[in-house]
């Protein structure tokens, strides 16, 4: 009688080790493991070959940081994030009356998924978004305009996506793409 063959070992995607990498940083950042600890770490993440490798590595860290919500809102006026701010993986953006606008072209985004939740009533919205960014519009519902947005014709690999999703009233989401990569 033949034995049927294992499985074989899952080999480590970049995704994978980029993920480690991070989360090794993090649990040193905030103080859950010293310096020592933390380059022997990272170089058991640099040279797994295997995703078992990689889990022996991160053994004992913390719960990974699934990132931050916040939560911009303001009753009327404007909302405005431009420049290299730091995304949250999930931001959650409420405003009554007034414009919004969101600019992620030069922004820290650390997640390969962000979320960004609108309960919009009355106004306008734009949000730009990188220049290699995926944007995911199904979570959205509008309810007097329809939403402008162009997708790229050649998005690259490595971009952030960008899931939207929430509600918009009286007024209109307009998303494009940045022109430029940041500098």
């Amino acid at each position: 009688m033949t034995s049927l063959p294992e499985d074989p070992p899952l080999l480590v995607s970049e995704d994978d080790r980029d993920a480690a990498v991070r989360r090794v940083q993090e649990a040193y950042a905030e103080g859950h493991i010293a310096h020592e600890d933390m380059d022997e770490r990272l170089q058991r993440v640099l040279t797994a070959k295997t995703r078992g490798e990689l889990a022996s590595a991160l053994a004992s860290l913390p719960e990974e940081n699934a990132g931050r919500t916040s939560t911009i809102a303001a009753a009327g006026g404007r909302i405005k994030r431009r420049g290299a701010w730091h995304v949250p993986r999930v931001l959650k953006v409420a405003s009554a009356f007034g414009r919004v606008r969101l600019d992620l072209s030069r922004a820290v985004i650390d997640h390969p998924v962000v979320d960004i939740e609108l309960q919009l009533g009355t106004g306008r919205a734009k949000i730009t978004v990188p220049r290699d960014a995926i944007v995911d519009l199904e979570g959205l519902h509008t309810g007097w305009k329809d939403t402008r947005y162009k997708p790229r014709r050649h998005s690259g690999p490595g971009g952030p996506r960008i899931r939207i999703s929430g509600t918009m009233g009286f007024g209109r989401l307009t998303i494009r793409h940045a022109r430029r990569s940041p500098v």
